[in-house]
Formats: C-alpha cells, sequence, structure tokens
C-alpha cells in the first residue's frame, strides 16, 4: 500500500496522526482520503457532512482509516447577478487543484469524493483522474421541490416578469421563500443534475446512486456502502483510468442525449477527459446526438423535478432503455461492467424500490422517463454549430429552442457585457429578428460566467422569446430555455470572429445543418468571399481589449484557460 511506504521514509507521519487520535492499529490500515465540498455555502453542500460521517463509518467497519479533507464549493445562484458569478467556473479547477494538493502531500491508499453540485461534482471527477488512487464518486443527491412543484430555476422567469410588471412583488416573494424547500442539488435537469449523472455513466459511481433524493434514507445506506467499496477497489487494485475509457465518455454523451443534459456538460466532460489522458472534442457530442432518443420529461424543458427522476429508476432505468447504443463492456467501481450491473440491479428489487417511491408521489416510471419506442424527440438535445462566427464551434441545446429559430436570419446587435444586453432587453430596446451578441465574457474575457438573467428574461418574453437569438463566448445556466447559443470559440478576448461583428451584420443560423454564420454587412446580405474580406481587415483594425483583471485567481485563468470548445481549464 502506498500509505505504508510513505511511513518508511517520512517518520514524522505516524507522530502526527496520533496527534489527532489514531491509534496504533490504525496507522497499518488502508487509508483513505474522504474529501467533500461540505460547507455552509449552498444547499448543495450544507448537509455532505452527514454523508462524510457515513463513509467514513464505511471504511472502518471494512478495515480502513479514514481521514476528511472539505474544499467547500460556491453556488452560481447565489453568485448571479453580479460579478460573484465570474468565479464560477475557475472554481471547478481550483478545487481539482486542491485534491491533486492533499492527495499529493500526504498519500493515501484509496479517496471518496463527495459533492452535489454544478462545478464540485465535475471537480471531484477532474480531480479522480488526475490523482489516479482507487477511488469513487458519492453525490448529495437533489432537493426536493416546492409547493405546485416549484423549483429554483423558475425564478429567473419570475424575477423577469416581476420586473416587466407581470406579477407583484408578492407573488415574487412567495416564489423565492418557498422554491428550495430542502438540501441538495437544484430540482431540475441543470448541470448539477446532468454531472451528477455522467459520473455515474462513466462507472465510477456505485450503479443507482446518482440524483437521489438528498432527504432519502437511501442516499446514507449508499454512503455506508460507498465506505466499504473503496476497501475492495483497492483490492482488486483498480484505478479510474483502469474504468475510465473513450468508451465510457461515449456512454455518458449517449446518456446526455437521453436526458437533454446541460449544456455546461460540453465544457465539463471535457475537461474531466482531459485528466483521464483522453481527448473529447465537441464532434462527438454532435454525432452522438443525432438520431439518439431523448427520453426524459424533466425541467426545465420537461414536466417534472429532478426529484422525481430516482422514482423512475434513474440512471439504471435510462441505461436501459438505451442499452443497444451503449458499451456495456465498460468497467465500473463494483469490480464489473456496466452490462453485469444492470442485470445484478432488476435481480436485487432496484426497480421495484424506486417504483414503491413513485407509487408514493402518485407517478408511474413511464411519466418521467419516456420508453424508448415512445421517446419525446429522436434527435438528441444538443447541437455543436460552427461557420465564420464560430470556427471551433459553438452549442445550442435545441430542445430548449423554439422552432422558429431553427433557421433564421437575424440582424447582429453586439454587447460588449452581459449587463448592457440585460438592460437593452428588459427595456425592449431589443426587437424581434435580433441576434443579442454578447461577447468578452469567455474564459479569458471574464471568466465564462452564465449568462442567465438575459436568457431568461428573453425566454419568458412571449415575443421575443420565439423571434430573437442570444449568441455568447460565454455558457449558460443548465436551466436556460429559449434560443440560447453559447461556448462560442475562438472567444472574442482571443480576437475571435464574435469579437468583429458590428451592428446590423446578418447572422444565419441553422440548426439542421449546424451552420453559425455572418451573412451580411449593415443588413445587405454578401458573398461567402465578401464576408471574409470584411471579417479580415475588421480583425487588422481589432485592439484586444485590456484585461479586466490585474491580479488574483481570475487573473491567472485568464492567461491559462483553453477554449470554451476544449473545455476552458487551465493549461
Amino acid at each position: 500500500m502506498v500509505s505504508q511506504e510513505i511511513r518508511k521514509i517520512a517518520p514524522e507521519q505516524d507522530p502526527l496522526r496520533m496527534g489527532m487520535g489514531w491509534s496504533v492499529e490504525d496507522l497499518s490500515k488502508p487509508q483513505i482520503m474522504v474529501e467533500s465540498t461540505f460547507g455552509d455555502s449552498h444547499p448543495g453542500s450544507a448537509h455532505l457532512n452527514g454523508l462524510v460521517d457515513k463513509a467514513v463509518s464505511g471504511v472502518g467497519k471494512a478495515g480502513g482509516k479514514a481521514a476528511r479533507y472539505f474544499t467547500t464549493d460556491i453556488c452560481d445562484g447565489m453568485a448571479q447577478g453580479h460579478d460573484g458569478i465570474n468565479y464560477s467556473l475557475v472554481h471547478r479547477d481550483m478545487i481539482c487543484n486542491m485534491i491533486e494538493i492533499h492527495a499529493g502531500a500526504t498519500p493515501f491508499d484509496g479517496g471518496i469524493f463527495i459533492a452535489s453540485c454544478d462545478k464540485g461534482v465535475p471537480a471531484h471527477l477532474m480531480g479522480i483522474g488526475r490523482v489516479n488512487m482507487p477511488s469513487i464518486l458519492l453525490t448529495g443527491g437533489v432537493m426536493d421541490a416546492g409547493p405546485d412543484l416549484l423549483t429554483l430555476e423558475q425564478i429567473g422567469k419570475y424575477s423577469a416578469m416581476y420586473q416587466r410588471g407581470e406579477i407583484t412583488y408578492e407573488t415574487l416573494t412567495y416564489y423565492k421563500q418557498n422554491a428550495c424547500p430542502s438540501c441538495g442539488a437544484c430540482s431540475f435537469m441543470g448541470t448539477a443534475s446532468t454531472m451528477q449523472i455522467m459520473g455515474e455513466v462513466l462507472g465510477l459511481m456505485l450503479p443507482g446512486t446518482s440524483l437521489m433524493p438528498a432527504t432519502c434514507e437511501d442516499l446514507l445506506t449508499v454512503s455506508e456502502k460507498v465506505g466499504k467499496q473503496v476497501l475492495e477497489l483497492i483490492k482488486l487494485g483498480l484505478k479510474p483510468r483502469d474504468i475510465v475509457t473513450k468508451r465510457s465518455f461515449e456512454n455518458a454523451v449517449m446518456v446526455h442525449a437521453a436526458i437533454s443534459g446541460s449544456t455546461n456538460s460540453l465544457l465539463h466532460l471535457p475537461a474531466i477527459a482531459h485528466e483521464f489522458n483522453i481527448e473529447l472534442e465537441g464532434e462527438v457530442f454532435d454525432r452522438l446526438h443525432r438520431g439518439a432518443h431523448y427520453l426524459l420529461d424533466v425541467r426545465p424543458v420537461g414536466k417534472w423535478p429532478a426529484q422525481y427522476f430516482y422514482y423512475a429508476g434513474g440512471v439504471p432505468r435510462v441505461m436501459e432503455e438505451i442499452k443497444s447504443m451503449l458499451h456495456l463492456d465498460e468497467m465500473t467501481v463494483t469490480g464489473k461492467t456496466l452490462g453485469e450491473n444492470l442485470d445484478e440491479l432488476k435481480e436485487n428489487g432496484f426497480y421495484e424500490r424506486c417504483e414503491e417511491y413513485g407509487r408514493q408521489h402518485n407517478i408511474t416510471w413511464q411519466d418521467v422517463i419516456h420508453p424508448f419506442e415512445n421517446a419525446i424527440g429522436t434527435n438528441g438535445a444538443i447541437a455543436v454549430l460552427k461557420g465564420n462566427l464560430a470556427p471551433e464551434g459553438a452549442v445550442i441545446k435545441h430542445t430548449a429552442c423554439p422552432k422558429e429559430m431553427f433557421e433564421a436570419t437575424l440582424i447582429a446587435r453586439p454587447f460588449d457585457s452581459e449587463e448592457e444586453a440585460l438592460q437593452a432587453v428588459l427595456k425592449h430596446e431589443i426587437k424581434s429578428g435580433d441576434a443579442v451578441i454578447i461577447r468578452y465574457e469567455g474564459p479569458k474575457g471574464s471568466g465564462m460566467p452564465e449568462m442567465f438573467y438575459t436568457s431568461e428574461a428573453i425566454s419568458s418574453d412571449q415575443e421575443l422569446g420565439r423571434s430573437i437569438a442570444l449568441i455568447t463566448d460565454g455558457r449558460f445556466s443548465g436551466a436556460s430555455t429559449g434560443p440560447s447559443i453559447g461556448h462560442v470559440s475562438p472567444e472574442a478576448a482571443e480576437g475571435g470572429p464574435i469579437a468583429l461583428v458590428e451592428e446590423r451584420d446578418l447572422i444565419y443560423i441553422n440548426i439542421f445543418e449546424r451552420q453559425l454564420n455572418v451573412v451580411g454587412i449593415n443588413g445587405i446580405e454578401k458573398s461567402q468571399e465578401e464576408i471574409s474580406l470584411v471579417l479580415e481587415q475588421r480583425k487588422k483594425n481589432w485592439q484586444p481589449k485590456e484585461s479586466k483583471y490585474a491580479s488574483g485567481v481570475l487573473k491567472l485563468f485568464s492567461e491559462h484557460a483553453v477554449s470554451p470548445m476544449k473545455g476552458a481549464y487551465m493549461k
């Protein structure tokens, strides 16, 4: 064991651990790092210490000794509406860095990694790949829905409605005070829920354990099982890079299509793959989403809160429905293959337990997860668009886009910050047929914040939501709906074509053919040769903006982040 080898060359380790209350017997046991994002930072992390305690107990019962480590994450919801959101993406990489530091400074034999939310889960998956010791991911589940199935992603819409005078302040206050009735990740298929599911599909979680209701007793039982299973991984000598392959990521993309997962997954999965020495291109998402069956009727584009996902059978049920499209021979942390795990779940009564929960909530599994032959859609959920506006690509969640905007030529309205664009939308300065372009909000520009309030202001407007597009080198919340195109690469701060767009240029969008092009200048259509010459001349006259950040972590991020379509990780 690694820990025992280190003891031989680091004599201070034994006395220092005994100073924490370890016994002499504990020193010779397999030593497990239990890292979590626990902290009073938001509902997704505030309850995690209970799961940590159960995992630690499981380690002890299996003959190991656990050490608890913490790197608290921040909440995108609490960071919205102010410059705090600029720290959101970079803190994913910083948590991963801390996992490396914790595991590297004091070597362990195995790890348990516990998180719930948007950046905490991908950060821990990145960390698992980087440190590559026997490891299991445990996620903190999803919060309950509020009255009348109220969920948090609706608050942005209600806020925009209040600002337009469509609802009263009292109504908005009621929604705000009842949208988060428990701990857990937000109860819709946003980034947190999507990435929990991705962790399971990659084979790094116990089967059937992602996106469980945080208030469900089953989650505590699972936490103890994880503590025991990590000792089995050590005995098997099974490390994360032995489990996760390019085919594992293809499985993840297929399930992503089936659940209409968050567009932010196109940032996180490539960044995770990078830590496993695997390259995951945007084209893989586009190729595998084409023709894929979209099955999940969960918000923000469906009917039900994400709490009901587990009651319908969770990830295993989705995988059963798309079984013929998966690589079932991929290894998992059980020491068995994905296919073997699915067979075992059928035999041990997993689906019957889930269905009993469903009956208690008056739903059947088919209400939430449509059978394959009765799919909600048959062309996945994500499209990667390319063209002279996005040579490296851009991302749209077409299941959340109105059909009227699948092909359109629009008039460019460029803004160099989200704040300017949002005010223009709220003041009705944006008209039908406009393309709202928000730039200098990519990783190097401002840390790549979400354009959440602008997208909500547009999608909640009955006219604009079906007649304009929002195009940005920034990103969107997993809750965003409407005609929203993000991750435009190269970004404006690098002099990408999005920086060169001028007022009244014509922008052509074609989701069917995956196109995003500048097709006209000053309202007049031009040939592609003419457009190329204009953009080339504009590039010669373009001057990079002075960096927003003179010091600190955002300066580091702006200097070292790769492009959005490559995962926006720090190199």
